[in-house]
């Protein structure tokens, strides 16, 4: 994906604090407003920018079941969007549809300012993404519908690695890290075989996961970190493998500018968003005038054997608690979010938010890494202080101790852990 899914970055910081006024599954009360004549929808600009056919199909959907119903529409750039959100969720002019990043939904649900919706009225929903899932899903209910996603990927130089003799992409973890050795002898130590930033924990924990560790673990309604288990331990210590053996950049430096810095030409590959490798050879970042039609993704493979869990970044549509016409903000969510919608994201380029139509894209070759990657995917846990975990900066902490080399891998973990237990289980 060329555009950049900003909604992955985050847990917005500050939410307001929404009394639950109503809150029982949409459609399902007298105040439910299945009788609405008006419903406001708020939007990021991508919609606005890169798909408002889907929006107006979606708006005559609605329309034809609800003759004379006015629907709404607002636009909100990332940057601002939570801002005035959380302003008007203190008043009663809430909307009665919002867009999310999946990694924002938490900290609204902790507070209780979406009303839980009834999982049977959208269409595509016992097939969802399971990373999509969990992020619109906290202490047993939803709250929100995945909208669409973006996965990550491999992506190299297929001339740096032709120069070793390397002509095909990696389909084991021991293929990728003998290419990289042959790459890395023949560059030298100012050339990064791989630019892995170091505080990137996205990456640090698809390693996590992919040995059977996990950032946090529930049990009886209670969290606790599990960074410091022998599972997890093992993952970060393949992560710091790569940083010691590929990685010769800054080791205190998070992902935000891989892609700038991949368009520099001193690095053979990346493990990032799908869209950073074509970001990077857009003639502005592209410093060598080499990476058009020189670049190549690839589903990264993980050490477990099988294909590295990856983190999914995207959207998810809510529902305050405060909307006047729940039902009718289900219905035009179920809209927009089904078949014929997914279609047409999918058209853009966008990833679905279920199996059955991820599936679809794995038989097109414009598609196929990215669909294949995101089938293996992981998300935050969903436990109530887990914005205050992000806030902190607790895994980038850890992961820039391990790859500086100042605290052991087992060390780094155990304070990690201590430092996420104090918080995880706070609302």
């Amino acid at each position: 994906m060329k555009r950049k899914l900003i909604a992955a970055i985050g847990i917005a910081g500050m939410v307001v604090t929404v009394a639950a006024c109503g809150g029982s599954d949409s459609g399902s009360s007298d105040n439910s407003g299945a009788d609405a004549k008006e419903l406001t929808v708020w939007l990021t600009v991508d919609a606005q920018n890169n798909w408002p056919e889907l929006v107006k199909a979606a708006d005559a959907a609605v329309q034809k079941k609800h003759p004379g119903i006015k629907i709404n529409h607002e636009y909100y750039g990332w940057p601002d969007k939570n801002t005035k959100l959380d302003a008007v969720l203190a008043t009663d002019k809430a909307p009665d549809v919002v867009e999310m990043g999946n990694t924002e939904m938490l900290g609204y649900m902790v507070k209780g300012a979406f009303a839980p919706l009834d999982t049977s009225k959208f269409t595509n929903s016992s097939g969802w993404l399971d990373g999509l899932k969990a992020s619109v899903t906290y202490d047993g209910k939803t709250y929100g519908v995945p909208y669409y996603a973006g996965g990550r990927v491999g992506n190299w130089r297929k001339d740096v690695f032709a120069s070793v003799g390397v002509k095909s992409t990696p389909k084991t973890y021991a293929e990728l890290t003998a290419a990289l050795d042959k790459v890395q002898k023949k560059e030298g130590d100012k050339f990064s075989a791989w630019y892995q930033p170091t505080r990137d924990w996205y990456a640090a924990m698809s390693f996590v996961y992919d040995a059977g560790g996990s950032i946090a673990v529930e049990s009886g309604g209670q969290w606790k970190a599990n960074l410091s288990s022998p599972e997890s331990v093992k993952g970060l210590t393949e992560f710091k493998n790569v940083v010691d053996k590929y990685m010769h950049g800054d080791k205190t430096k998070d992902e935000s500018d891989r892609y700038i810095v991949y368009g520099q030409g001193k690095s053979g590959m990346i493990f990032g968003a799908a869209w950073e490798g074509a970001t990077s050879a857009d003639p502005k970042n592209d410093k060598t005038g080499k990476l058009k039609d020189n670049l190549q993704n690839f589903v990264m493979p993980g050490p477990s054997g099988k294909n590295m869990p990856v983190f999914l970044g995207g959207s998810d549509l809510a529902v305050p608690v405060k909307s006047k016409a729940q039902a009718v903000a289900a219905e035009w969510i179920n809209a927009f979010t089904g078949p014929s919608g997914q279609k047409g994201l999918m058209a853009k380029g966008n990833l679905p938010n279920n199996k059955t139509d991820l599936a679809t894209l794995k038989n097109d070759p414009a598609t196929a890494v990215p669909a294949t990657a995101a089938e293996s995917n992981w998300f935050v846990p969903m436990a109530p202080g887990w914005g205050q975990v992000e806030k902190a900066q607790v895994l980038q902490t850890m992961l820039q101790n391990i790859g500086t080399g100042k605290k052991s891998v087992e060390a780094a973990a155990k304070d990690a852990d201590t430092a996420i237990d104090k918080v995880i289980n706070t609302k």
